[in-house]
């Protein structure tokens, strides 16, 4: 796979890696040797995430971590420890948008859990759609509290989402750190999987994210059940069906939809555009 970088800026060092294949666009976060998160790393992300939504090539967005450690093991704490208190609100206001960002672009998003997810990088991983981790490659959790500070990166808000309040609560003020498979079963990782190395692990990943790319899955379905599950999540019921009513009108006057209805009747494999 060929690295694009071109719309990554330019003032420091590559820290998000940018490849596509075969319809998956391939987000490597790369600051050695934790894969913590700078403002300059985030603005990278930002960039990639728009890079992969004006990509007509790019199905799915997969992202993982450099090496097989760390996915991200959360903010750089010496880049904090040194700066004042509102360059570091905006440094969270920009990460909280920048992963608002990804959280509804109409593309799915898989992370690659390929090694110890902490912090900033569970945050991260919780604003993907979906969460596979390598088994035993790591641990996950939120341990702020350690630092005299909460999960300021959407952490309190998502972990609660995919958990519950009081279980939410309680990973977070006791600060522990769950193996995946502990993950897996509360819900925060949708996926464990075998594997005997990192580059073993991220070529199942990419296997599994190409099964929602065209023409083998309705990518413009894909989107809009994405939009409306992360929009409509936070609507009244009889809003969120009416935001429901209008995808689904789009998706009706779609040709994926007719080539899925024909090859239905006609009992054969639908071939889909993504239009």
């Amino acid at each position: 796979m060929a690295t694009l970088s071109a719309d990554v800026p330019t003032e420091t060092q590559t820290l998000v890696h940018y490849e596509v294949s075969d319809g998956v666009a391939l987000f490597t976060l790369d600051d050695p040797p934790a894969n913590t998160y700078t403002h300059e790393m985030m603005r990278q992300i930002d960039a990639a995430i728009l890079r992969a939504r004006f990509d007509a090539t790019v199905d799915v967005i997969v992202i993982t971590g450099k090496g097989d450690k760390f996915f991200c093991a959360g903010a750089n704490i010496n880049m904090l420890q040194k700066a004042d208190p509102t360059w570091k609100y905006y440094f969270c206001l920009h990460a909280n948008e920048t992963l608002l960002k990804l959280e509804h672009t109409p593309k799915l998003v898989i992370a690659a859990l390929n090694g110890h997810t902490v912090g900033g990088g569970l945050e991260i991983a919780m604003a993907a759609d979906l969460r596979i981790a390598r088994r035993g490659a790591g641990k996950i959790g939120l341990p702020e509290v350690a630092l005299g500070v909460l999960p300021g990166t959407g952490g309190t808000q998502r972990l609660t989402k995919l958990v519950g309040t009081s279980k939410a609560i309680e990973l977070m003020v006791q600060g522990n750190n769950l193996d995946f498979d502990q993950a897996a079963a509360m819900g925060i990782v949708n996926q464990v999987l075998d594997s005997e190395s990192r580059d073993g692990f991220l070529e199942q990943v990419m296997a599994y994210a190409k099964q929602f790319t065209r023409p083998n899955k309705a990518t413009f379905a894909v989107g809009n059940i994405k939009r409306s599950c992360q929009s409509g999540a936070e609507l009244p019921l009889e809003q969120g069906l009416a935001l429901e009513r209008e995808l689904q009108a789009l998706l009706f006057n779609s040709s994926d939809a007719k080539e899925g209805l024909n090859a239905y009747v006609e009992k054969r494999t639908p071939h889909f555009t993504g239009k």
